[in-house]
């Protein structure tokens, strides 16, 4: 056996004192609730919020912010203030008509542009992720909110059908998506605002309530958006939780007030939260879990092509994507070849801080490290090769981890199960196929696989084999979830549910139909009108300066907390949003704040 490995050591990746980016360090405070749409003052434990890069004056991680950590009780709080927001499907945002909620989404999203800079920035600082990586989750992010409402104005229906009133056996019938209730959203650390806002937007459009558990690492980003979120939405619709996950997780879901959950993370954890919902039957869910996603390299793949993708795969955000290429099997004509290639690309890659383009940056996740080096560890203790040893494959830099490339790993060594989720890069080699059916099978992989080959009759019967384990077969390209109008999809233990830009509308929403007897002139004559006069009927057109929707405002509700300014009131914001937007843009505001409080104070009389 040969001696236990450890990480070589190097210097950490350090900001200097004395440069423009040090200049920019965050300081960001989340010691603050943001529940019922208000930021409410926080006095209880906090934690200070360290990034991977580390600090030259203090010699160790740079310290960016902070964040409250909630009790039980105060968490409980957060959902008592979704439901009340919800109101049993009563509350204002979901008795909105869907036209005015897509254009409450659109004013978010023009409030999120104005903190584009802080957001990009926080990403580098806070996840160590690059500089074109960061500004792309936000923009890409931006692009999936745009994309899911051209979906809904295009067909409310999500393709269901019976979107007009269509004659069925005599029974005329018509359809749209409603709202599930309260949804709890948890979303991962590497990609904190696109994943959770692939979840968060489409429930927000179809009527839900969110309550947002901020992600430990990774969850400064949101701290930056609350203020957005109180000055698009009505109080209550969007809330946060921050702190541990172990002690405000239980107490939310053991009240029984969540109705859907959407979850991106690990397995346990999603067994955990169901097996706490009292009427798990009722709880709708949908996750997207885990992968150990493999590349299968055919003896007739055009290795340079192979190489360069399975780069991209297992080393693209250092890995740590849940997409990601996680194990290569090479077969054995070609793998010294392949593994050459691919050995020159890793050692190519660029090394260093977030803003310096770096291809590989430092690891967010404090323990992470640690982990890798077991990895490896374990796979050299069991007879692998660590290729790239002498060009600083597995050596650490404070909390960056150069890839480690490894070479004849079996299915006795750990990183062939387990999903590393960092830069860690194992290539096993086979000689039979058989043995990549055997992996396949055996795995508890579900999500995806990636095919290198140019033989059609050596690659069929792997997809057709694939196309009852896994979600995505990629042929000769890296796995991935983009373009997000492609399902995401998974089997096994990598998901429940599919993401995309329509599937997530689907997910959380629920078909409602409503059907007349299509032989009853007085009630055909009484739907040919409906949607002009119902919300939940209406076409989901972006509205006309708003002051049409008016006629019927939503109803406000009893409130046992202190009266909320009459500025918050849904329909009065849409109106006073617009009106401001378009006098900054005359820079007529200042002089025009006692006009909105007159118009205000008319509207509020409607």
């Amino acid at each position: 056996m040969s001696k236990a490995f450890t990480c070589p050591a190097l210097s950490p990746a350090i900001v200097p004192k004395d440069s423009e980016m040090y200049a920019k360090m965050p300081k960001i405070d989340g010691c603050f609730k943001f529940i019922g749409g208000e930021r409410l003052p926080f006095s209880g434990k906090h934690v200070e919020v360290t990034s991977p890069v580390f600090d030259e004056a203090t010699g160790a991680r740079a310290v960016i912010g902070t964040l409250a950590q909630m009790t039980g009780e105060e968490a409980c709080a957060a959902a008592t203030a979704a439901a009340t927001a919800w109101d049993r499907g009563q509350g204002a945002w979901p008795q909105m008509s869907l036209a005015e909620r897509i254009a409450a989404i659109e004013n978010l999203c023009v409030e999120l542009g104005k903190k584009r800079e802080d957001i990009v920035n926080c990403l580098m600082w806070d996840i160590a992720k690059n500089s074109s990586d960061a500004a792309k989750e936000f923009d890409r992010t931006m692009d999936f909110v745009k994309a899911v409402i051209t979906e809904i104005r295009a067909d409310p229906t999500i393709k269901q059908g019976m979107a007009a009133w269509t004659e069925v056996s005599g029974v005329c019938a018509q359809v749209r998506r409603g709202p599930i209730g309260v949804m709890l959203g948890l979303a991962p650390f590497n990609y904190p605002l696109n994943e959770m806002y692939a979840m968060l937007i489409p429930a927000l459009l179809m009527g839900n309530i969110a309550i947002l558990k901020i992600p430990a690492v990774g969850g400064l980003v949101h701290m930056l958006t609350a203020d957005a979120f109180a000055a698009a939405l009505p109080p209550g619709v969007v809330n946060f939780v921050t702190g541990s996950g172990r002690e405000t997780m239980p107490p939310i879901m053991e009240s029984g007030l969540v109705d859907v959950i959407g979850f991106i993370g690990g397995t346990g954890a999603m067994d955990k939260l169901i097996k706490q919902h009292p009427e798990p039957h009722r709880l709708k869910v949908f996750a997207q879990l885990a992968g150990k996603n493999i590349g299968v390299v055919l003896p007739d793949a055009d290795l340079e092509v192979a190489s360069q993708q399975c780069l991209l795969g297992s080393t693209s955000y250092n890995g740590q994507r849940c997409t990601a290429v996680k194990l290569m099997m090479v077969h054995d004509s070609v793998a010294d070849e392949f593994v050459a290639k691919l050995a020159s690309k890793i050692n190519a890659l660029t090394r260093g801080l977030p803003w310096e383009k770096a291809a590989i940056t430092p690891l967010p996740e404090p323990a992470k490290p640690a982990y890798l080096e077991g990895l490896v560890a374990d796979a050299l203790e069991k007879g692998a090769t660590l290729v790239n040893k002498d060009q600083q494959g597995g050596s650490l830099a404070g909390a960056l981890f150069h890839p480690a490339l490894l070479d004849g790993v079996t299915t006795s060594m750990r990183i062939f199960q387990e999903e590393q989720f960092g830069p860690v890069v194992p290539v096993a080699r086979y000689s039979d196929i058989a043995e990549v059916h055997a992996a396949f099978k055996a795995s508890w992989n579900g999500q995806q696989a990636a095919i290198m080959t140019r033989d059609p009759a050596a690659a069929a019967p792997l997809i057709d084999a694939l196309s009852s384990q896994v979600g995505r077969i990629n042929i000769n390209l890296q796995c991935g979830r983009s373009p997000d109008s492609v399902p995401f999809s998974g089997r096994r233990s990598s998901a429940m549910g599919t993401m995309s830009v329509a599937e997530s509308i689907r997910a959380f929403s629920i078909e409602t139909a409503i059907a007349y007897t299509a032989s009853d002139a007085p009630s055909k004559a009484l739907a040919d009108q409906l949607s002009g006069v119902s919300k939940f009927l209406a076409p989901p057109e972006h509205p006309r300066g708003a002051l049409m929707k008016l006629a019927h405002p939503p109803p406000m509700r009893p409130r046992s907390v202190k009266r909320v300014p009459s500025f918050r009131h849904p329909s009065v914001m849409m109106i006073v949003r617009g009106l401001r937007l378009r006098l900054a843009e005359l820079s007529l505001w200042p002089d025009a704040c006692s006009l909105l409080h007159k118009v205000q104070s008319v509207l509020m009389k409607i």
